[in-house]
């Protein structure tokens, strides 16, 4: 299976950034470089990988923060979110601000993404799935041969993403898991925003949020 990904917690708030790779051509992308970009790209070099894209599930400063100086200084395209998500990036450098970030350059990204469709890295291809909710612009990575879902902060194990934020949603949070995770399958493994990995199966078991649903 050429799809592989490791995972690495950034930021004060412990995000779960995924470096993605296809293993027969090294090629890469970074899903939610929301900073510590030194660690990331020291992870990529010795790991031998080409880091062509950055991708983004959503614009918060967590998961975007470094996105901005990621694209500028090594010249690559920015991917998603969906374009709901603008507000959001526009306002990175006051998020940055508010929450005691570095300081965070917003961006236009080079592509915004929308329901159903797909993302390259060297022979993988991954689905698009629109799940807004948490922000409107959310969108989710989903690798169908690894069984492999990058859902940012959609679903947690044990919980769900917050609809306190400006745009969020609880009902159409909901709407998202059940019509857009649920039918990609309970063994799906999928790897959150923060926190652990679970898979929607388990979700669906014992979530308090989504049991049953």
């Amino acid at each position: 299976m050429p799809f592989h990904y490791r995972t690495l917690p950034v930021t004060a708030f412990q995000q779960n950034c995924s470096v993605v790779w296809c293993d027969r051509t090294r090629k890469a992308a970074v899903i939610d470089p929301g900073g510590n970009l030194p660690r990331l790209l020291a992870f990529v070099e010795e790991e031998g990988l080409a880091l062509e894209q950055i991708w983004l599930t959503h614009a918060h400063i967590d998961h975007a923060g470094g996105a901005g100086q990621l694209a500028r200084e090594r010249g690559l395209p920015i991917v998603g979110p969906h374009p709901a998500d603008q507000f959001w990036i526009d306002g990175l450098p006051q998020q940055s601000r508010m929450f005691g970030f570095p300081a965070a350059e917003a961006f236009t990204p080079t592509r915004w993404l929308h329901d159903g469709d797909t993302v390259t890295v060297g022979e993988c291809t991954l689905h698009v799935r629109h799940c807004p909710g948490h922000t409107p612009g959310h969108v989710v990575f989903f690798e169908p041969e690894s069984r492999r879902a990058f859902v940012g902060d959609v679903l947690f194990a044990g919980s769900i993403g917050r609809t306190d934020f400006p745009q969020g949603n609880f009902d159409q949070l909901i709407a998202s898991i059940t019509q857009r995770l649920w039918p990609m399958g309970d063994d799906v493994v999928f790897i959150p925003g923060h926190g652990p990995e679970s898979s929607f199966g388990e979700e669906r078991r014992s979530n308090p949020y989504v049991h049953g649903t």
